[in-house]
């Protein structure tokens, strides 16, 4: 189709009557499940959506921002995304709307599913994105169906939406220059899988910020010195375990962590390597998580500005859902690097 179809179209396509497919998509239809199943289909084939404007002219905007993230195992906790959670929260009452939390799941073969489920049932007004990626298909499906949606985070460079972001890039760069400025130059990194091939859109930028470092301190970069992690104190230990048995002269004497917990298995591994932290062994992370400021040492982290992220994005969905007039909003802000022991020579505090 040259154009955006139609109820009718829709109608058309399954066989019935447009008042029957408006029902059915209201979730007031009461008709045999063939009949439901042949409307659904067409939908789909169709890439049918509401018009949201007509939608919002009869009053029956839902007042809903929809939101998904993928659950902690059960034994993890995660206090960034809860305090990125109640500032969206918070924000949404004060806008005059509530968010439908809907999680998702690592083994997804359709991420995009859930979000194409509520934008042809008029679930939501708009959505909120997070953990974004090259080539992501929640982004994609949004911008064809030009849906409103804010994300916490890039994607293609390419692709024109609207997002709120931290520099995570300037975050490592001023973490590994720190270590660089502590006397360090044999500083190894831990990012994310995936990040070194650009197959992660965050560990790809914070990884990133190393080589920008490093290059300006003009020191080496081993090649065995930069390890890809998955983010959980398990991996950092491991991994940091491997660099700690690398020649004298390879090893690292400086970790920069692109997220706490492999920071934290980093400590771990240097003190049973009987390294001290800080003195001998220089570490950072990155999140600034509750608590890490009362590890013995405490960790040097990037702190991001997380709350201001979550009043932000709902800011700015409130205004597309609204239709207020604006330019394409893309912010990204300056993360702050809190140094503290583990990172610091004695003295040097």
């Amino acid at each position: 189709m040259s154009r955006k179809p139609t109820l009718k179209d829709v109608a058309a396509a399954a066989g019935v009557s447009y008042q029957t497919v408006s029902k059915v998509l209201n979730g007031q239809g009461n008709v045999g499940q063939e009949t439901h199943e042949r409307i659904l289909k067409a939908v789909d084939e169709l890439s049918y959506r509401p018009n949201i404007t007509a939608r919002g002219l009869r009053n029956q905007a839902t007042r809903l921002i929809g939101y998904s993230w993928k659950p902690m195992p059960p034994d993890q906790a995660n206090p960034i995304l809860d305090r990125f959670l109640s500032s969206l929260v918070k924000a949404a009452e004060n806008a005059g709307y509530h968010v439908l939390l809907f999680p998702s799941q690592e083994n997804d073969d359709d991420i995009a599913a859930n979000y194409r489920e509520l934008v042809r049932t008029n679930r939501v007004d708009g959505f909120i994105l997070s953990s974004t990626n090259y080539d992501d298909e929640r982004i994609r499906f949004l911008l064809d169906a030009e849906f409103p949606f804010v994300a916490f985070g890039r994607s293609n460079p390419d692709w024109a939406f609207d997002y709120i972001d931290v520099d995570g890039r300037a975050g490592i760069r001023a973490a590994t220059r720190h270590l660089s400025e502590q006397g360090h130059s044999r500083i190894a990194l831990l990012t994310w899988p995936g990040a070194t091939k650009a197959k992660s859109r965050a560990g790809t930028s914070r990884t990133n910020g190393y080589y920008d470092a490093m290059n300006e301190a003009q020191l080496p970069i081993d090649p065995a010195w930069t390890r890809e992690a998955l983010g959980i104190f398990k991996h950092g230990f491991e991994q940091t375990q491997l660099l700690l048995m690398l020649p004298e002269d390879r090893r690292p004497t400086a970790v920069v962590a692109v997220d706490d917990q492999l920071a934290i298995g980093a400590m771990h591994a240097a003190l049973e390597s009987g390294l001290r932290i800080g003195a001998q062994f220089g570490v950072t992370g990155f999140d600034d998580t509750p608590g890490v400021q009362l590890l013995r040492p405490a960790l040097t982290s990037v702190r991001q500005p997380i709350w201001d992220v979550g009043q932000r994005i709902v800011e700015v969905l409130v205004g597309l859902i609204q239709g207020a007039p604006t330019e394409q909003t893309q912010i990204l802000l300056e993360p702050e690097l809190i140094v503290r022991e583990s990172s610091v020579r004695v003295g040097d505090l």
